[in-house]
C-alpha cells in the first residue's frame, strides 16, 4: 500500500492519543483540503501491512487512526492492516470523504470489508463553506462521527 507517513501521538484524529497512518491517493480533492499532498498517488512510500504494523506498534500508549488520502481507495491492503491493528487490542478511527451510506451502495467488496474493522468512521467530504474550527474530529459540518457498533450491526 502507499502510505504518505504514519505519525504518533495525534490528538486531533479521533479521542485520546492516536497513531495516524495517512494514505496516498485521493480522488475528492476538496477545495480547502488540510493535506493537498496527500492526493498525488504516487507520493509517500511504498509499506506492506506488516511493516505498517511494526511502526504503529512501536508506539503502545495509542490506538490508531486511518486518515489520507482516501483509505478506502487501497481498501484490499487497508484492510488487512485493519485486521492486525485490531488484532493487537487497538481501536480504530477511519476518515473518509465517502459517506457510509455511499460505501455501503457502491463500494467494491474490500471497501465494505475495511469498514467493518472501523470503530468510529468520520465520514463526508470536506466542504469549504460549511467549515467549522468549533467541531471535534472533523473540518465541515457535514462530516458526521459515526460510531459503529459491531455487536448488532448498527450505527449509534
Amino acid at each position: 500500500m502507499r502510505i504518505l507517513n504514519i505519525l504518533h501521538d495525534s490528538v486531533v484524529d479521533g479521542e485520546g492519543l492516536r497513531t495516524v497512518v495517512f494514505f496516498a491517493g485521493c480522488p475528492h480533492r476538496c477545495f480547502g483540503c488540510h493535506n493537498p499532498q496527500s492526493w498525488d498517488w504516487s507520493n509517500g512510500i511504498q509499506m506492506s501491512a506488516e511493516e505498517a504494523l511494526q511502526e504503529i506498534i512501536s508506539n503502545s500508549l495509542t490506538n490508531v487512526t486511518f486518515s489520507g488520502g482516501e483509505p478506502f481507495m487501497q481498501a484490499r491492503e487497508a484492510k488487512k492492516l485493519a485486521r492486525m491493528v485490531k488484532e493487537s487490542g487497538k481501536t480504530l478511527w477511519m476518515y473518509t470523504g465517502y459517506t457510509f451510506e455511499e460505501i455501503q451502495r457502491i463500494g467494491n467488496r474490500d471497501m465494505i470489508e475495511l469498514l467493518d474493522y472501523a470503530d468510529v468512521l468520520v465520514d463526508g467530504r470536506f466542504e469549504w463553506n460549511k467549515k467549522d474550527r468549533a467541531l471535534p474530529f472533523r473540518g465541515s459540518g457535514n462530516q458526521r462521527i459515526i460510531r459503529l457498533d459491531k455487536r448488532k450491526g448498527e450505527i449509534i
